[in-house]
């Protein structure tokens, strides 16, 4: 293969990867609509379960982890447990959040999580930003105050179970940086569903009921299944091109939840939700930027 050969087949498989960047963004929107749906007929707990308990068959299907065993030891299991407890927390109030707030608050609120990391970075992986990702991250931030609205007139306190949702977000994703050098993307994918598939088993006779109808059944079944899909979408994506060619693409979410939201629930975004929104993803392509000049330097 000759040189343009080759840069053809390079920019070919950077374009699939973004293709499939964008879409597993689609599947986590339609995760959280199916969520949102769900929760005004069912337990949240068991939302939860569901959607990991179908994304773990969903990832056995798929991986075949008999197949490849060696894939799956863990060098740094309790690392690896604590992500997925992250997850897990980070699902839990995320499908709270959800049953109060529309998709695109919810949506806005969770873009959060870069400017968290920025803060957590540096004592946790020795990672310090400068003064310049810090600016981004104080806009941001005020980015996410114009969408929550803090004051005692207009403030929604399930705002805080979104916040809560991007903190422990932020700490998957420190965990995942902190286990990418060591564990498989295989067993990161599979690990953190089994965990929370097991821990919440039990309490499904305490807090489970039988669906309403197949209608709520079949969406529950959805939720693991977009969950299962859109990771497995994000895996392969990272295998065709660069992290930080992919990383900006994650923001095309912000255009898929109010879309779902206005199509599903009729919900129509405020203005400060907008606005807000649009200050949260400058300001989180700039930090993406600023770390990719980093790198590279």
């Amino acid at each position: 293969m000759d040189t343009n050969e080759r840069s053809s087949a390079e920019s070919a498989a950077r374009l699939r990867g973004i293709a499939l960047m964008c879409f597993a963004m689609l599947m986590f929107s339609v995760l959280d609509t199916s969520a949102k749906y769900v929760s005004q007929y069912m337990p949240a707990l068991e939302v939860v379960w569901a959607r990991y308990a179908v994304s773990v068959v969903f990832s056995v299907i798929i991986l075949r982890p008999w197949a490849h065993l060696a894939d799956y030891v863990m060098k740094r299991p309790w690392i690896q447990t604590l992500r997925g407890l992250f997850l897990l927390g980070s699902t839990i109030f995320n499908f709270l959040a959800l049953r109060y707030l529309q998709l695109a608050e919810t949506a806005a609120i969770g873009f959060a999580t870069p400017f968290l990391i920025v803060g957590l970075a540096g004592p946790v992986l020795g990672e310090w930003a400068g003064p310049r990702r810090w600016a981004a991250a104080v806009i941001g931030f005020i980015g996410v105050l114009i969408v929550v609205q803090p004051g005692p007139a207009t403030f929604q306190p399930a705002a805080l179970l979104s916040l809560s949702a991007a903190c422990c977000y932020a700490g998957y994703n420190l965990t995942t940086r902190l286990l990418s050098h060591s564990e498989s993307p295989a067993g990161m994918l599979i690990y953190p569903a089994v965990l929370a598939t097991a821990l919440l088993t039990p309490s499904l006779p305490f807090v489970g009921t039988v669906p309403p109808d197949w209608l709520i059944a079949m969406l529950m079944l959805l939720t693991g299944a977009a969950g299962g899909l859109g990771h497995w979408f994000l895996i392969v994506a990272h295998r065709k091109a660069p992290a930080s060619l992919l990383a900006p693409f994650q923001y095309t979410q912000i255009l898929w939840m109010p879309s779902l939201g206005y199509l599903v629930f009729s919900d129509v975004p405020s203005w400060n939700t907008l606005f807000g929104a649009i200050i949260i993803v400058a300001s989180g392509l700039y930090i993406l930027y600023r770390e990719r000049v980093h790198h590279d330097q």
